[in-house]
């Protein structure tokens, strides 16, 4: 299997909405995002499945001298080795791969958030910095473009947060910060034992409302030049947003006991009209 194949099967195992943004490009291109999208399911992997600490710990600290290496030219896993052309093509940064790592780290680390000033330092790292090394993948020519792919993965994040939030406390996990908790009257107990109520209905709209800001303040921000070579990631955003109206539709507090997702022929169709669209 060569690195390419490793990096695909990886993407198409994970059913992620991503994987469908992907299958437009060119094949440079798509190559490129399979493996950086394949190094994100690599360490994510790791803060989510690898039950023992110390372990999880080592495997981080693993990737992070395997990207050193793979930066000195010596990749040595398959992920790294299909990096090794892209970072070079489209100048991808060796810190905002370390920062995803740093992601992952708070993962493990901390599974509280005191306000969203902590969340947001998690959903930099995690989502945002994957934003900015994509925006060089698919192409730009304003600078502008890199704000708009930041504030683009600050708005997937909270979609994932507000859509996982009963799976994550499942996990031990509460992403939605202790600070608003309070001031919707809401306890950690109601989330981890996924009460329905009209304060968490409350809590909940207004993380999707913060999620939509983030939409907005993004596509504003997408100068016109650039909303060819960006056709991906608005593909991401269509499909996203579509999946966080789906949850808003009907009752929201359907994600405290349920994972609300879209079938894969409407993620297709959503991919398809976004490209053709723009």
């Amino acid at each position: 299997m060569t690195p390419q194949e490793y990096c695909q099967k990886k993407a198409a195992a994970s059913g992620s909405s991503f994987y469908y943004s992907f299958l437009f490009l060119p094949k440079p291109k798509r190559e490129a995002i399979t493996a950086l999208y394949a190094f994100c399911r690599e360490v994510d992997d790791i803060a989510d499945e690898v039950q023992d600490f110390n372990v999880a710990r080592t495997k981080l600290e693993w990737w992070r001298t395997e990207i050193a290496k793979l930066y000195a030219g010596q990749p040595q896993h398959p992920v790294s080795k299909a990096l090794q052309e892209p970072i070079k093509q489209y100048a991808l940064q060796q810190q905002h791969l370390l920062e995803i790592i740093d992601g992952m780290q708070m993962d493990l680390e901390q599974n509280r958030y005191r306000d969203f000033a902590e969340l947001e330092l998690y959903c930099y790292r995690v989502a945002s910095v994957v934003g900015l090394l994509s925006a060089s993948i698919f192409g730009y020519s304003n600078p502008q473009t890199l704000q708009y792919a930041l504030d683009l993965g600050m708005a997937f994040q909270l979609t994932n947060i507000t859509r996982d939030v009963g799976e994550d406390a499942r996990r031990g996990r509460i992403y939605l910060p202790i600070e608003e908790l309070e001031k919707f009257g809401v306890t950690e107990d109601d989330i981890l034992q996924g009460r329905e109520s009209d304060n968490m209905r409350q809590l909940l709209e207004f993380q999707a409302s913060r999620a939509e800001r983030y939409y907005d303040k993004a596509l504003a921000e997408l100068p016109n030049e650039d909303r060819r070579p960006q056709r991906t990631g608005l593909i991401m955003s269509a499909i996203y947003r579509t999946l966080l109206k789906e949850i808003r539709a009907d009752n929201i507090q359907v994600v405290l006991n349920a994972r609300v997702s879209l079938t894969p022929l409407r993620k297709l169709w959503l991919a398809w009209i976004t490209w053709v669209r723009n």
